[in-house]
C-alpha cells in the first residue's frame, strides 16, 4: 500500500517562503506524475503544479513564477517551493502521485500566510 506524508506547511508571512515536501513509501516501481493540490475552506480542491517522471511539469495560473515543484526519485520525494506568498495562497496542501494506474492522496499540510 502506497502512503504519503506531506510535511512543510506553517505560518508564514505575506512575501515568505515555504518548501513542501510529500515522501512516498511502499513503492516497488517508479512513481509516474507527482502533483500538488490546494483546498482552502469553502472552495473546491484545485491543482497547484505537477511534475512527470519525465520532468515535464505545469502550474496553475495563480502559482507560476513563484512556485517550483521538483522531485526526488531516489527518496521517492515531492518538493514544491513557495515563494512571494500571498494571503490567497493559504489552504491545506494535499500531494498526490499516480503509481500502477491508481492514484494516491496524503492527508495535506497546512499552509496560512499572514497579511
Amino acid at each position: 500500500q502506497v502512503q504519503l506524508v506531506e510535511s512543510g506547511g506553517g505560518l508564514v508571512q505575506a512575501g515568505g517562503s515555504l518548501r513542501l515536501s510529500c515522501a512516498a513509501s511502499g513503492t516497488r516501481f517508479s512513481i509516474n506524475t507527482m502533483a500538488w493540490y490546494r483546498q482552502a475552506p469553502g472552495k473546491q480542491r484545485e491543482s497547484v503544479a505537477a511534475i512527470t517522471n519525465g520532468g515535464s511539469t505545469n502550474y496553475a495560473d495563480s502559482v507560476k513564477g513563484r512556485f517550483t515543484i521538483s522531485r526526488d526519485d531516489a527518496k521517492n520525494t515531492v518538493y514544491l517551493q513557495m515563494s512571494n506568498l500571498k494571503p490567497e495562497d493559504t489552504a491545506v496542501y494535499i500531494c498526490t502521485v499516480r503509481y500502477v494506474l491508481r492514484d494516491y492522496w496524503g492527508q495535506g499540510t497546512q499552509v496560512t500566510v499572514s497579511s
